[in-house]
């Protein structure tokens, strides 16, 4: 390795945005084997690597990296996977500018290493090789687990629990496993493959998974624990969706953003009439929203064929929650941001659809409790624009399915459920993490909540349940 740092990161190559635009193929088209090795390189190996804190699941980042420059691939794969079973995932939608690449000394004097672009490296590599890496898996324990919901947190409890020797059988109400990973994020962002692929992961070490099984109707909570599971992880996300509350909201042509993403994504509408999945193909198209699933269905809006795609949001550009990334990749691609800007009704034609909304200009107060500036109306500012189609993007919350029929589970005033920092809940047995105890979050928060409840179950299923 050379002795001079070199401060510059490796740029990945995408699709350019005139040709991405009209299509729902990955923007993001990965390095080559040179590019990887190159940005490899650039790692100095610090002795106590502060990235390695900066993931919420501990992956051994140094150790990949160094395979990886070394040419050792198998290697590159087993570290990286000793700690994350969904690489191909996290590579992608991380928010590692936040977390280990934030972390990473590089950053302080130039370009931080291109942590997740390896991660995916690696990951696809051995996407392609016929002979998978093969994980260690304890001796069966002879308890069995249950786990509801197969998004994020749900794959990454099964894969622990099935790797510390236990039975594990995912409970998934959809047709399809994934969870927010299928019906949430779109195509050109996370091919469904690289889904499919890391599920199969989870499958080869011995978990199961039922599709189509609703768990809170078909079979209850206490009905598992009661029928032979010593322990149910509820990793069941927050799936329905906020509302903004104002008139017009129930008019045709008005989505919630969980209903867009599904049909587009899940129910593939992209490819009607191949899928006959039916969506408003809208051509003044406003979503309201200014996080990740707003990038997600503008962008998605485009690529469907609207003529402008307008996202509306109340605050200004500073203060938006999205990835830098996907605000960046929504602006190339022809997306007009309205910031300070906040829809206070809709109106519709004769027929009942949507056909313009009444819109109000926002300035900034002083921070709210999320240290973000509190909006607030401009005086006489409302008028009227035209749209055909709108996207509320305004974020989640929990289904009440599961809560509601089983009452030993406290819940907070907004839907989540109570856990500990164990990841328990108020019901013996019980753990859950991810959305369903935070509210709408990241993936690999998600995964992280994952680890820490699968840890504390493991102990407790060792000593029998006979510690509270």
């Amino acid at each position: 390795m050379s002795s001079k740092i070199n401060l510059n990161r490796v740029e990945m190559p995408k699709q350019s945005p005139e040709k991405r635009k009209s299509n729902f193929q990955e923007v993001a088209l990965g390095y080559s084997p040179e590019q990887a090795a190159e940005e490899a390189g650039r790692c100095i190996q610090c002795k106590k690597p502060k990235c390695i804190e900066g993931c919420p699941v501990g992956v051994e980042i140094p150790g990949f990296i160094c395979a990886l420059r070394d040419g050792d691939m198998p290697e590159a794969v087993r570290s990286l996977k000793r700690k994350n079973s969904l690489p191909g995932i996290c590579g992608r939608v991380c928010p590692q500018e936040v977390q280990c690449e934030y972390r990473c000394v590089l950053g302080k004097k130039g370009a931080p290493i291109a942590i997740g672009r390896l991660e995916r490296y690696v990951a696809d590599w051995e996407l392609c090789q016929q002979e998978k890496a093969k994980c260690e898996v304890a001796a069966a324990t002879g308890k069995r687990v249950a786990v509801v919901g197969s998004g994020p947190a749900g794959l990454t409890v099964a894969a622990e629990m099935a790797k510390f020797g236990h039975s594990v059988t995912i409970f998934e109400a959809l047709h399809d496993g994934g969870g927010v990973l299928v019906y949430g994020i779109p195509e050109f962002r996370l091919p469904k493959g690289i889904v499919r692929s890391e599920i199969d992961y989870v499958k080869s070490l011995g978990v199961d998974l039922e599709l189509d099984s609703v768990v809170g109707r078909q079979v209850q909570v206490e009905g598992l624990l009661k029928g032979g599971y010593d322990g149910v992880f509820l990793g069941i996300g927050a799936g329905a969706p906020r509302f903004l509350n104002v008139p017009g909201e129930n008019l045709s042509g008005v989505y919630s953003a969980n209903e867009y993403l599904t049909r587009v994504n899940l129910m593939k509408a992209y490819k009607f009439p191949e899928y006959d999945t039916p969506i408003k193909m809208g051509k003044k198209v406003a979503v309201v929203g200014g996080g990740n699933v707003a990038m997600d269905s503008a962008r998605s809006a485009m690529r469907l064929g609207a003529d402008e795609v307008h996202v509306i949001y109340r605050r200004s550009r500073e203060e938006m929650p999205a990835r830098l990334e996907e605000v960046e990749n929504a602006m190339e691609e022809g997306v007009i941001f309205d910031f300070l800007t906040n829809p206070t009704r809709f109106l519709g034609d004769d027929r009942g659809m949507v056909k313009a909304m009444e819109v109000v200009e926002m300035e900034l107060g002083e921070p709210d409790a999320s240290g973000r500036r509190s909006p607030r109306v401009k005086k006489g500012s409302e008028h009227i624009v035209d749209v055909d189609t709108v996207v509320i993007a305004v974020g989640t919350v929990p289904n009440p399915l599961i809560a509601s029929s089983t009452p030993q589970l406290k819940t907070t005033k907004w839907g989540t459920l109570v856990v500990d920092e164990r990841g328990r809940t108020t019901m013996v047995g019980v753990w859950a993490g991810g959305d369903i105890t935070s509210g709408g979050a990241t993936v690999i928060s998600a995964m992280g909540a994952g680890k820490i409840a699968s840890a504390d179950m493991n102990e407790w299923l060792k000593t029998d349940g006979k510690w509270s």
